[in-house]
């Protein structure tokens, strides 16, 4: 692990930047804001505020409640939904 001051990164970002892509794990310190760990995004990672988050639970949640919803009654089946999307 590389622990560098926020001013370093600031002068060096491109470099350490790649050294993350890389797999580099990278921490920063800040004397007024603490520690902070820098990660790449993956393809897993979804990108949304919270209120974006709960709003779309709320129109899921106000989908099945208009029987929009999709039933499985079996692993296999439930396969074959999560193929199709």
């Amino acid at each position: 692990m590389l622990v560098i001051s926020t001013r370093e990164f600031r002068e060096k970002q491109g470099m350490y930047l790649h050294k993350v892509k890389n797999g580099e794990d990278i921490v920063l310190k800040s004397r007024e804001n603490g520690s902070f760990k820098i990660i790449p995004v993956t393809e897993d990672d979804t990108l949304m505020s919270k209120e974006d988050f709960f709003a779309k639970i709320d129109r899921a949640a106000q989908s099945i409640e208009e029987g929009k919803g999709k039933t499985v009654h079996s692993k296999k089946e439930l396969l074959e939904f999560l193929d199709s999307l």
